[in-house]
């Protein structure tokens, strides 16, 4: 029997085939030039960095992947490692130049100043980078844009189409996330400009992801299960525990990497970053305690994640003892919020608004209130410090970058719906993603392809 194949279908491939031919034809250039200006130990503290913030998309994938039914695990996991591929080759041809090409009026990077990475192997160091090579700077920024999109898929996880959500990472990384970097990192950028700090991406990263996964969860709408009111047992916990370990692992280099070098600023990131997640882990969990809960592993894993998080954006700016405060506190407001969104017809499936949405907003006005410049003399002084307009000014920041964000992923969002139907059929939702979308089927730790089990977690007796 024939298959029909249509071209909503092999459009993906068309594109990747015109990219990649295109890609041919542009001319080489040399690798950088030394010429002495660059640090060997710069060069390999963001090397390593840039490693482990990579290490956080399959991190995001089990922390993520074991929280959902168990017949939507691969789908939701694949859906945060896909992202790697997708945006690795969005970036080159045109997301960097978007993201920190020569600024158009402060809003957006010009698409040709480096397509294709024209000129990166060969160009002067970035202004803000200035002991690295270009190119260097160019793939560390690449591991944020990658892990961005692959948060939204907590929210939306158990109904959307894996095509649509291909095309959501495309149009989000080139209509949210890159203007969002232009804006809080490029020099020119307006909200740069204004005095916005942002050390690590509370507002780029975590606040766009967060607001993009409130947009998605009200243009998809409820699962059947949430209209049901059915408990869902999470489908590995474990999973959940080796996801938070290896999220918190490469948040080191999130962070502690922005610093830009191996230097001062970074040892003091990299302990901030520590203290914050170890501080909110305790809290989340304590704190359901005193709400008559029992203390369990997903609630101190959802804390721990809650103070990476809420850390990111003034990982540079505050000192260690702070950071301690900021995990704690970031973590009871987020607790109460998902609790808000329990009461709630929002079917955010794993909290991605109230953690990382609330949980950058948090960040962002607590950097604005406990941020020093005996920390780092090229920040600001906090209001708790005198200086009260800083607050402020990260205020306004946040209030444009939660606007913008959510109402550009909202059209977003509608836009696919237009094009096809984003969310899967009701028969695709009971069967699973796993089987509906891909042919996989995940079962008690046994992974079924055309009807072969294969092992995963436990022995079985036959293949």
């Amino acid at each position: 029997m024939a298959i029909k194949i249509s071209i909503k279908q092999i459009s993906p491939f068309i594109v990747l085939s015109i990219v990649s031919i295109a890609a041919v034809f542009i001319p080489s250039f040399a690798n950088f030039d030394d010429k002495g200006i660059y640090s060997a130990a710069d060069i390999a503290w963001i090397l390593v960095a840039t490693a482990l913030v990579f290490l956080m998309t399959p991190g995001l994938a089990f922390f993520y992947g074991g929280m959902v039914h168990r017949k939507n695990v691969i789908s939701t996991m694949i859906k945060s490692v896909v992202a790697a591929g997708v945006v690795s080759v969005l970036w080159v041809t045109v997301g960097f130049s978007l993201s920190f090409g020569t600024s158009i009026g402060g809003f957006i990077g010009d698409p040709s100043t480096f397509l294709f990475f024209k000129g990166v192997n060969s160009g002067a160091p970035w202004s803000l980078a200035p002991t690295i090579p270009f190119t260097l700077f160019a793939i560390f920024q690449l591991m944020f844009a990658i892990i961005t999109p692959g948060l939204v898929v907590g929210a939306v996880a158990e109904r959307i189409r894996f095509t649509s959500y291909i095309l959501f990472i495309c149009l989000f990384s080139l209509a949210v996330y890159a203007p969002l970097a232009h804006w809080t990192w490029h020099p020119d950028g307006f909200l740069f400009k204004m005095g916005v700090f942002d050390f690590a991406g509370g507002t780029v990263v975590h606040i766009s992801a967060g607001m993009a996964a409130l947009a998605g969860a009200l243009v998809l709408k409820r699962r059947q299960v949430h209209l049901d009111h059915q408990e869902i047992p999470p489908a590995n916990i474990p999973y959940v525990l080796i996801g938070t370990g290896l999220l918190w692992f490469g948040w080191f280099g999130f962070n502690a990497g922005s610093a830009m070098g191996a230097n001062a600023l970074a040892v003091s990131a990299f302990a901030t970053t520590n203290i914050a997640a170890a501080s909110a882990g305790l809290s989340w969990m304590f704190f359901d305690v005193l709400r008559g809960k029992k203390p369990s592993v997903l609630g101190f894993c959802i804390g721990a994640v809650v103070g990476l998080v809420a850390i990111t954006p003034g990982a540079g700016l505050v000192a260690i003892p702070q950071s301690i405060f900021i995990g704690f506190i970031a973590a009871i407001i987020s607790n109460l919020a998902v609790y808000w969104k329990s009461k709630t017809n929002l079917d955010d499936t794993l909290d991605v608004f109230p953690c990382h949405g609330v949980g950058g907003i948090v960040g962002m006005l607590l950097t604005g209130l406990l941020a020093s410049k005996t920390v780092n003399s090229a920040g600001a002084d906090g209001w708790f410090y005198g200086d009260m307009a800083f607050f402020f000014t990260q205020l306004k920041g946040v209030s444009i970058v939660v606007a913008y964000s959510f109402s550009v992923s909202y059209v977003i969002f509608k836009f696919i719906n237009f094009l096809q139907p984003i969310r899967v059929s009701s028969q695709e939702e009971e069967e699973g993603l796993d089987a509906s979308q891909h042919d996989e089927k995940y079962f008690q730790g046994t992974l079924l392809i055309n009807n072969r089990e294969l092992l995963v977690d436990r022995e079985v007796e036959t293949f």
